[in-house]
Formats: structure tokens, sequence, C-alpha cells
């Protein structure tokens, strides 16, 4: 439950921000809202972090039930930001989608905080340039640095569909994917001409601008990037989860599979054998590096081939890594990826939620910040 105890004794009274804001639509495109705006991972965040010394969690309604995900957190609406600093809140724990308008970063009552509250999240204005897939895998492809598939955006501009299909040099099986995606939505791998075909038209009616990828058909994995902190001056990566049990060639989404029954954390004796996991963690690093991310990120991996020792290569940049846990009262199987790769250090949830707090920046920070800044 959450500590109500004298405000002198904490370090830092957080407030869980949930998504109540459509995202705008931007180039056309609009990122899908998760049913419930993240408000079962806000209930997780903050009841775990409210039996943690030094920690006070500032909730909406008066002692909140931890077998409902209502109550926990705050919309993140003007109105609803602007009512959890009126309640002593030091710390916003964004688990929500910022975007360039978004209140964090344009209201002026929300800005009169700006210097007196700090933010667990990333700079608003950066994440709506970079949940564009296409704009990070075209920036990552130029940069030479790392490893992806072959791709292109494939834009709905009146042409032939079939010819655009047959001028590119496709690769069966090929995926198909939004450009502003969330979680599996809309990721299908096709494996011949008509049902690529039947997909971008399907694709196309919620976007018209979608991604076309070669299919990666190794093993799959997912890397966790942790910001820069005191203790670790620059971007590092955590344990590789390796993911298992695809169905139809992509990981379900976890409110239909949970992923603790389709994903472990690699040991470190496959690391020692197989160096392939840490060239490709370090390739995550460096991609964050690049992005100048103030909080975790998640970046999906995949090899090429079903081989032994196969080249991974990065597929997915993630900005909003699902963050649920176990703590709550039937949440025992809600383990994220991000909590399961912080498990095979030796973290439990709480710890893991307590790192990303020390992380926060200040709301002034991440209102400056803009690519050309990083």
């Amino acid at each position: 439950m959450p500590q109500l105890q004298n405000r002198s004794v904490h370090t830092a009274r957080v407030a869980l921000l949930y998504q109540a804001i459509e995202s705008p639509i931007i180039n056309g495109v609009r990122k899908p809202m998760k049913p419930g705006g993240y408000q079962d991972g806000c209930a997780d965040i903050a009841f775990n972090l409210s039996s943690q010394a030094g920690i006070e969690i500032i909730t909406p309604i008066d002692s909140p039930s931890p077998r409902l995900h209502v109550g926990w957190s705050f919309p993140d609406s003007e109105e609803g930001i602007l009512s959890a600093l009126n309640k002593g809140a030091t710390h916003l724990f964004a688990n929500t989608v910022v975007f360039a308008s978004h209140p964090l970063q344009t209201s002026e009552r929300v800005g009169a905080y700006q210097d007196k509250v700090k933010i667990v999240g990333h700079p608003p204005c950066m994440v709506e340039l970079h949940d564009d897939k296409h704009y990070v895998n075209d920036m990552l492809r130029k940069s030479g640095q790392f490893t992806l598939p072959r791709g292109w955006l494939l834009e709905d501009d009146g042409q032939d569909l079939d010819a655009r299909l047959n001028s590119l040099d496709l690769h069966f099986p090929t995926v198909g994917k939004p450009v502003r995606g969330r979680g599996s939505h809309g990721v299908k791998v096709c494996h011949d001409f008509d049902e690529l075909r039947a997909h971008v038209q399907a694709l196309w009616k919620e976007s018209p601008a979608i991604i076309l990828e070669d299919y990666l058909a190794g093993e799959e994995a997912t890397v966790t990037v942790m910001p820069p902190s005191d203790e670790h001056p620059t971007h590092w990566a955590l344990p590789i989860v390796t993911r298992f049990n695809h169905a139809n060639g992509v990981a379900p989404y976890n409110g239909i599979v949970a992923v603790t029954a389709n994903s472990r954390a690699v040991t470190p004796e496959e690391y020692a054998a197989d160096p392939t996991y840490s060239a490709i963690a370090k390739e995550c690093e460096g991609v964050a590096k690049m992005m100048g991310l103030t909080a975790i990120m998640r970046i999906d991996v995949r090899r090429f081939t079903e081989q032994p020792g196969s080249k991974f290569a990065l597929f997915d940049v993630n900005m909003k890594p699902n963050m649920t846990g176990p703590g709550r009262p039937g949440r025992e199987d809600q383990a994220s990826l991000t909590a399961i790769a912080a498990a095979q250090l030796g973290w439990d949830y709480p710890r893991l939620l307590k790192e990303m707090l020390s992380g926060a920046q200040p709301l002034r920070r991440l209102r400056e910040m803009r690519p050309e800044n990083v």
C-alpha cells in the first residue's frame, strides 16, 4: 500500500503517469494506444516502489487496492500531471507515450515545475522522432555502425501496388509492419506475394506508410539498455533475453501470452560460448548512445539464420518497453522482458525500478533536449 509517512523522511515522492492522451497523427500515421493506457504496469510499479525505504507513492485516491490497476496512477493530461504535482510529487514516472505536443513538453503550467520535478522517461521531442521506425532504421543504416535486415518504406501513394512490390528485390518470407507500431500489432510474416499484398492493403487501412523487411529466420532475443548513471557513465546493456514459442514467426503480444512463458535470460555460459551475444549487446548500447536516450529502451534482435553462431541483426527499437512486474495479487507471471533481464543480474523487480528512478532527469533538461543536441 502507498506509504503515508511524514514527508521529511522521504527522498522521493513518486507519481505514476498512464496514457490518457491519444498520440497525434504524425505524417499521416497515428500510433495505436494500448487498452487501459498502461495502468496495469503503473499499478505494478507503484505497488512495488511503495514498500521501498525513502520512497513515497503519490496516488489520485487514498489506499488503492493492490488487486486493481485503477487508482495507482494519474492521467498524463495537463490536469492529471498538475494534480500529481499539487499533491507534492517530486518525481513523475512517465509510464506512457510522449510526443512533441505532450503536456510534459508544452504546458506552461507544468513548465512552472520544470526545476522542481524529475522525470523517469525520454525527452518528448526525441520520442516523437524516434517512434518512427523507418526514420530510426534509416539513421542506423546510414551510420554504417549497425547490423540490420534489408528494408523498404512503402507508402500508399495511389500507384499500382503489384508494380511497386515487383520493383523491390523481395526475398520471401518478408515481414510487413506499421511505421509507428506497438508490440506485435500489425506485424506479419508473409510467405508469398499474394499474402504480402493482402497484408499491405490491410495495413494501409490504418497507416499510409508501412515497412517491409527481410524475415530473419534465426533466434530472436531482446536487449534492454540502461541510461548513464553515477555507477555507469555511459549506456549499458542488461543481460540478453532469448525468445521462443513464436506464433507464425512472431513473438506474441504479452497481453495474450505472458513473456515468462516464452522468454528466458541468456546464461553467462551461453555468453562465453557464443560471442555474437556480446557483439549485438554492444551494438544496442551504441544505438542508445546515438539516440541520446535518458531512460531505458529495448531493442529486439534476431539471427539471420537458424545456424548456431549466426550473426544477429537489429529489427525493432522500442522507446516504450513494457514495465509490468510481479508483486500485486494475481500478477505472479507478469514479469516484463526487462524484469527478466534484470533478474539475471540478481536484481528483483523493486531493485530494477529503483535503478530506473535513480536515473530520473530534471523536466527542464528533457524539455530542452533535441536530436541535434545529442
